[in-house]
């Protein structure tokens, strides 16, 4: 370990995280909106009054710049980074049908993931990347802010989709009618913080059918004359917003929603077949990345996409049961392997960076008494696509993955969930050293926090 790396850690040690549990503040969502408009209950006055710029200040960083969407996939329950993207044989314990193969330079469970095995030039693997905490609604919601949910401003603070959102709210064009921010099976995901109600993420369960409510049963015409008839009685509360940012919200969420209503390329691109499910596994995961894949094809104004795998990667108990990590693994396989697929298919690729991880690591070596793995801070980073040079690993581990022995990037040091969002904005073109002036607190909202023994830094090695 380096010298730089035990400052670190001694700075951590004397100041550890020790809050009560983060929880996400309540919020409305557009989805809830839809669904009161598709009862044709109520409406909003649609004039767009965009809110004032917030002021801001950068240090006047370079991005990268080589990417035009994000797909963020959480694997929610931290999977075991030693059986997966940092493989480790443990004799007697790992079973045989891994069948690890050292493929382009990438030592990897060929058996356990086999279609991405064929797919290991288009990916890169961070194996340097290390948790704060070892909590599952801490470190979830860490991954998604990139700071410390638990610090001053981390109860305010906003998903990174959320601010990609308000990055890129200016190049939305008047023909892009879905949300900058989806996100996708991942109702329990982070909101927009103190952000405007524009950039919160819509949150959508993947369905044959498209979009649930996005039709009203008496009819398009009634519905259009309901919504007038509502804006003429209730549209002056909402034009100025004389009760305050809540209503503007509100004009944002129904503004976003209208949109949604009686249009046909909703559903067509957030509905799918059976056959393209098969394509992606028939899974819920697997359904998630299809949808990603045809809204970015749609190129109506999704930027950044959140998927939640909820597939259990919480294996404290029998690990290798047939169910549990195997059967995870293929969902991840034949869904990750078909959106790499797709995306090339559709010359979407090369600008849409793909970023995969989970809350930490699990334990190293042999498998605990309960046949299982229990949690750990070591962990892995997947990254693919965005300009990202593929067969790249960033940091090596010792023989058993315990720790990290070689860091391989610049910082030389652990890569945190700060750098990996660090990292996103880059390749976003985005300054992650921007300053918002404009959040309630009045402490200035960094984009990335500066607090802390060192600075974040994008893992810009992931380029080659």
């Amino acid at each position: 370990m380096s010298n730089e790396q035990e400052k670190i850690n001694r700075w951590f040690k004397q100041h550890p995280w020790n809050y009560q549990t983060f929880f996400n503040r309540p919020h409305a969502t557009r989805r809830h909106f839809l669904e009161l408009l598709g009862t044709g209950v109520t409406a909003s006055f649609l004039a767009r009054h965009p809110a004032k710029a917030a002021e801001l200040a950068t240090a006047g960083a370079t991005p990268k710049g080589t990417a035009q969407n994000v797909i963020f996939i959480l694997m929610a329950g931290a999977p075991s980074h030693t059986d997966t993207f940092d493989f480790k044989m443990v004799n007697g314990v790992t079973p045989t049908a891994f069948n690890p193969d050292t493929i382009n330079g990438m030592y990897f469970p060929a058996g356990l993931m086999p279609k991405l095995a064929t797919l290991t030039g288009d990916f890169a693997v961070a194996r340097n990347v290390r948790a704060h905490a070892v909590v599952h609604s801490v470190s979830q919601t860490w991954v998604q802010i990139g700071r410390n949910p638990l610090a001053a401003l981390g109860n305010i603070a906003p998903n990174i989709g959320s601010i990609v959102a308000a990055e890129k709210f200016a190049q939305r064009k008047p023909s892009d009618i879905f949300p900058t921010f989806l996100a996708l099976n991942s109702n329990g995901a982070v909101n927009q913080g103190y952000l405007s109600g524009k950039y919160a993420p819509f949150k959508v369960t993947p369905s044959t059918a498209g979009i649930a409510n996005t039709t009203n049963t008496t009819g398009q015409t009634r519905f259009e004359n309901r919504f007038q008839l509502l804006n003429s009685l209730d549209g002056s509360l909402r034009a100025d917003a004389p009760n305050g940012a809540q209503m503007s919200d509100y004009n944002e969420f129904y503004i976003d929603a209208k949109q949604l209503m009686y249009n046909p390329e909703v559903n067509r691109y957030f509905g799918y077949t059976a056959q393209r499910s098969a394509d992606f596994g028939v899974t819920a995961t697997g359904n998630a990345m299809l949808v990603a894949s045809q809204v970015l094809k749609a190129n109506l104004g999704t930027r950044f996409i959140q998927i939640t795998s909820n597939d259990g990667w919480d294996m404290h108990t029998n690990i290798y049961a047939a169910n549990n990590l195997p059967a995870k693994m293929k969902i991840i396989d034949d869904g990750l392997s078909a959106l790499i697929f797709d995306l090339k298919a559709n010359g979407l690729f090369d600008q849409t960076l793909i970023v995969m991880y989970g809350e930490f690591g699990r334990t190293v070596g042999p498998i605990t008494a309960q046949l299982g793995r229990d949690h750990w801070p070591q962990q892995f980073c997947f990254f693919a696509g965005g300009g990202v040079k593929g067969g790249t690993l960033v940091g090596q581990t010792d023989a058993q993955g315990r720790d990290t022995v070689d860091y391989g990037w610049s910082q030389k040091r652990y890569v945190y969930p700060e750098d990996i969002e660090a990292t996103i904005y880059s390749a976003l073109g985005i300054d992650w050293t921007t300053v918002r002036h404009d959040d309630p607190l009045g402490r200035g909202f960094e984009y990335v926090p500066k607090t802390g023994p060192f600075a974040y830094m994008p893992v810009h090695e992931l380029w080659g």
